[in-house]
């Protein structure tokens, strides 16, 4: 081993972050690596993911310290043991308390090589994951050491250490049975040079095996994600929350657990439900059996689902679903699918060091009002409903921007996610005016997250007019779009809603946006008017109907935005159109007609995104509130 008195840590992370970033060696940010001095270790830590690394983030241990953990009296019974190795690696670390050391620690520590890096390709795990693994691995990598099935942290690194002094020559790859492979070098161009071996040689033996080493491609069953993923969301959530689900097309889920990872993002066993047969009934009786619920659900030949309590988390046990599948089709080249035992999947099962990366995640979070609520807002690439969006997003929404200008919802939504991290936001483009775009729009919210729990009606277009000289072509975008667009979002939103609130959880929320105009009229604006009228008469039908399948329905009625693109937009603005129109007498520029407005509310400013949102947050919120029409107009317009 090469040992310097400062190694190089912005190298190793640059070429740690180049393998993490690299679907096809890790998958979820895993895997592991080192760079050690004749003193020092300086290893990636717990939480911090491969693909992201940076030199400050390698935690430093003591190697003399850390190597008393081998010689230390360990208790007999395995978590208390567990316990005395975690206290002795924490006293390694240099600065004391800097961070908490990767709990492969001790194993890289006994490698004698400069740069250890432990990653977990699924075409090597094609091969540690099958029945003929150890067999083909001394054909294929006859310089590598094989290490059967062993509990990973200190019982690992105790049998590799013995196994290494046992040898007259050390060798730079280790393979672990169900666990990835281990390179050891000591310069990375080494390291980068022993993966590029070993992939090439699988590809190469899973094309003499004629293996396919992706997966089939398939979308899922429309019919199938409607009927199973709403149910899902709340029999695998709570009476508070209900779960996140991300539906894909199908594909055969593992027969059991084949790694560590794979249990730890996607439990050990899938739910196979067959088509027809109820969700709610199948997820009751898996508990039953296995003690947990899913986070796996496959529907053979239609549709495979994975769930959390997040939208993030849902992709991320998908992708580990995914790699376990892959994996158990890779194993045939090699007899076919060796599971983890029950002695070690419980293990891993009830391992703490495994959790704590979504511990870390889990913890410090601020108390949000709707935290992971599917909130699906119509219109909101642009104007009231960005805002809305956005104020609703810092209460932790999952926020679904559901928008004719697809390209500017996209950027939004990744304006979000920027914000407040990922899978807190998508677009879907829609037209409310016409069904079939609706129906999809929903389709694919319920085949993204499983359905949704807020439907915030805001999509609307105003053409002003005097009733004698109005275009009945501006009279009918205005009606198709205010009021058969609300109508529209609201039978298809409402079928998936049901289905959901059927299972239990939560009452959901439609709450559309009207208008101050909904409540009294307004001259030369009478399409618009009138269009928030009939809506506001649409919220009371709807509300008295679907409380029986617990969805309360409102409407919020704002006064004016003036900074919106609705009234401030320079060519087609309602400042723009009044001014033309001769709506606001006297007045002989846009400022005259603003003013105009303006002095209109007893507060004398116009209404604001945020104001909205506070009055949304108040319906949903509010469990005794149905079939009403809530002015946020600034005093303009007071009921009496």
């Amino acid at each position: 081993m090469k040992s310097s008195a400062l190694p190089d840590l912005d190298r190793q992370a640059a070429c740690s972050r180049e393998f993490g970033a690299d679907p096809r060696m890790v998958f979820l940010g895993g895997g592991n690596t080192s760079v050690k001095t004749a003193t020092t270790l300086y290893i990636k830590p717990s939480g911090i993911p491969l693909a992201t690394i940076q030199a400050k983030d390698f935690t430093a241990l003591d190697r003399a310290e850390l190597r008393k953990l081998f010689a230390a009296e360990m208790p007999a019974d395995v978590w208390a043991r567990e316990a005395k190795v975690k206290e002795l690696m924490a006293a390694a670390v240099r600065p004391a308390g800097a961070g908490r050391p990767s709990v492969e620690a001790p194993l890289h520590e006994v490698i004698p090589f400069t740069y250890v890096y432990h990653l977990h390709p699924t075409l090597v795990n094609g091969l540690t994951c099958a029945k003929g693994g150890e067999a083909a691995c001394r054909k294929l990598f006859p310089d590598a050491l094989w290490i059967e099935s062993l509990n990973p942290g200190y019982t690992l690194s105790v049998e590799v250490s013995k196994r290494l002094t046992a040898l007259k020559s050390v060798p730079q790859l280790l393979v672990l049975q169900n666990h990835g492979i281990f390179a050891g070098a000591d310069t990375l161009e080494e390291i980068q040079a022993l993966y590029r071996r070993v992939m090439n040689t699988l590809e190469a033996a899973y094309a003499a095996a004629g293996v396919p080493v992706e997966l089939p491609a398939a979308e899922p069953d429309t019919a199938t994600v409607r009927a199973v993923a709403p149910v899902l969301r709340s029999v695998l959530g709570t009476d508070a929350a209900r779960a996140l689900i991300a539906a894909a097309g199908p594909l055969d889920a593992a027969a059991g657990p084949l790694t560590p990872d794979h249990i730890v993002y996607a439990k050990s066993y899938a739910l196979i439900l067959e088509d027809g047969q109820d969700p709610a009934a199948a997820v009751a009786a898996f508990r039953t059996k296995h003690g947990y619920l899913p986070k796996v659900v496959s529907v053979p030949g239609k549709a495979f689902f994975t769930s959390d309590a997040t939208l993030k988390g849902a992709r991320d046990t998908g992708v580990a679903a995914r790699d376990a599948a892959l994996v158990q089709q890779l194993t045939r080249a090699f007899g076919g699918p060796l599971l983890l035992t029950d002695a070690a999947r419980e293990f891993i099962e009830n391992w703490e060091v495994e959790s704590y990366r979504k511990k870390m995640a889990a913890s410090g979070a601020a108390a949000v009002r709707l935290a992971n609520k599917v909130c699906v807002i119509t219109g909101a690439a642009q104007g009231f409903g960005l805002g809305i969006a956005r104020g609703m997003a810092a209460e932790g929404a999952v926020i679904v921007i559901a928008d004719l200008n697809l390209d500017g919802g996209r950027k939004v939504a990744a304006e979000l996610e920027a914000q407040f991290g990922t899978g807190r936001a998508l677009a879907v483009g829609v037209d409310i005016a016409a069904e079939a775009s609706v129906e999809a729009m929903i389709n694919t919210v319920t085949r993204q997250c499983g359905g949704l729990d807020v439907l915030v009606a805001n999509a609307g277009v105003l053409r002003a007019g005097s009733v004698k000289t109005l275009a009945k072509a501006d009279w009918d975008l205005v009606t198709n779009i205010n009021y058969t667009g609300y109508f529209l979002c609201v039978k298809h939103a409402a079928q998936i809603m049901a289905a959901q609130n059927a299972a239990g959880g939560p009452w959901t929320d439609i709450v559309q946006i009207n208008s101050k105009s909904g409540l009294q009229g307004s001259n030369k604006n009478s399409a618009y008017a009138g269009s928030k009228f009939g809506t506001i008469g649409l919220t009371q039908s709807f509300a008295m109907e679907l409380v029986e399948d617990r969805i309360k329905v409102n409407s919020i009625c704002p006064g004016n935005y003036y900074d919106g693109p609705l009234w401030s937009d320079p060519e087609r603005g309602l400042f723009v159109q009044y001014l033309r129109t001769g709506k606001v007498p006297g007045a002989k520029t846009i400022a005259d007609v603003r003013a105009f407005y303006e002095a209109k509310s007893p507060i004398r400013r116009g209404c604001l995104p945020e104001d909205v949102t506070r009055a949304i947050l108040y319906v949903i919120e509010q469990q005794y509130e149905t079939g009403q029409a809530i002015p946020v107009t600034g005093g303009q317009v007071m009921l009496s």
